[in-house]
């Protein structure tokens, strides 16, 4: 390839990804009036910067090749930062690394470009290696943090097996999502964890996090669900006592596993909390996203749960790496109610939906909570059609003009 055939690839490439960020979203049709899906994607791998995978230069790379490709960008952590909001999107290479990079739209629904440079995250002294799904908390104590999975590989496995891993909970903070500090891991009792999350603010003088303890690093084991505990620092963060708020149960949406997702929203109801739901399936696992409400006063009591999810992948979110799974770590509340929920699609993109907090509230306290049996489902659906059939009867018999 000579220089004017190289500069000609080299600007398609860059057009064709500027389009890309540039194409505006618009609400899918057909919603259920809980949220409104959009029609496309927030972010792919597409959307990474061109100068991310592919050396520019005509003297070291004549051929215009890509050097570092970008497999996946999913399960970010989101909030709102400098006026626009920002994403902590797990980007994954085609070497199954994955790393966090930020990335800010004004409007958080289109027009997402990324910072120039990932984030330089610090290692501890056992150093990681793999992190992903970053959630991003504004703690009451002015640090924004960042808590992740930092998965290891298990030296206690046997010779030849190179899949045993050991998943804990990484720390890290900021003031600027710029510079990191990183902190040493979560301690706790389980041997595994993840899906960690820090509550964004004290409790009883006392830092509180949201916990999924497992006995593997896939199975779930005899961890029961959503944990809670309380840490005195952050510099040294340490929970000697867990409970369970949010309990697995057989034949549910979390019967396999669940954890939460982002931090939660505190609403004048309580605070509203969004979590995964797995699952299995003839075909695998899948995931699914829920909701629950948890007393203001009291973060570890549930006071409502809906039966059922609040988002099962749909279409194109069905397929990828990882397929029939959505997956959050991340949502932003903003000042005039409105609520911007950001969830990966089958560990391959980023998707947006969006609500507000009225019709939430709404949804997690008014609808029935699971009755854990066919029976009783069927006596909870009768009851709404017959409530209905009353309704249309009135209708009817009373037509308006």
């Amino acid at each position: 390839m000579d220089r004017t055939d190289f500069d000609a690839r080299l600007q398609k490439l860059m057009r064709r990804q500027e389009e890309l960020v540039a194409r505006q979203n618009a609400k899918a049709p057909n919603g259920n009036g809980i949220f409104e899906r959009y029609v496309h994607p927030v972010l792919t791998a597409a959307h990474t910067p061109v100068f991310w995978r592919y050396d520019l230069s005509y003297e070291t790379n004549p051929f215009l090749l890509e050097r570092l490709g970008i497999n996946a960008t999913f399960n970010s952590g989101a909030m709102e930062f400098d006026d626009k909001i920002v994403l902590a999107v797990r980007v994954e290479g085609n070497d199954r690394k994955s790393f966090f990079a930020i990335a800010e739209s004004q409007n958080g629904i289109d027009g997402f470009r990324f910072w120039d440079y990932p984030l330089s995250l610090p290692e501890t002294e056992d150093p990681d290696t793999n992190v992903y799904d970053m959630r991003l908390v504004r703690h009451e104590d002015g640090w924004i943090y960042g808590l992740f999975c930092t998965e290891r590989k298990d030296a206690k496995a046997a010779a030849g097996d190179l899949s045993s891993a050991i998943a804990q909970c990484g720390i890290a903070r900021s003031r600027d999502l710029k510079t990191w500090e990183r902190l040493p891991d979560l301690k706790t009792r389980s041997p595994q964890q993840r899906n960690v999350v820090l509550h964004p603010e004290l409790v009883n003088g006392k830092y509180a996090f949201y916990t999924r303890p497992q006995d593997d690093f896939i199975q779930a084991g005899t961890g029961g669900g959503i944990g809670w505990g309380l840490a005195k620092s952050m510099e040294r963060a340490i929970i000697d006592e867990e409970m369970i708020i949010d309990e697995r149960a057989y034949h549910t949406i979390k019967e396999v596993k669940n954890g939460l997702g982002p931090a939660p929203i505190k609403t004048d109801r309580g605070w509203l909390q969004l979590a995964h739901g797995v699952r299995d399936t003839a075909a695998g696992l899948r995931y699914v996203l829920y909701l629950f409400l948890c007393d203001l006063h009291k973060p570890w009591r549930v006071t409502h749960q809906p039966g059922g999810y609040f988002i099962a992948p749909e279409g194109e979110e069905r397929v990828g790496d990882v397929s029939n799974v959505v997956f959050s770590s991340g949502w932003v509340a903003r000042t005039n109610g409105e609520v911007f929920i950001y969830y990966g699609s089958s560990d391959t993109r980023m998707h947006v939906a969006t609500s507000d907090i009225e019709r939430l509230l709404d949804y997690v306290t008014n609808t029935p909570a699971d009755p854990l049996r066919s029976f009783a489902c069927v006596e909870q659906r009768r009851e709404l059609i017959k409530r209905n059939l009353n309704v249309l009867r009135r209708v009817n018999d009373n037509p308006t003009n």
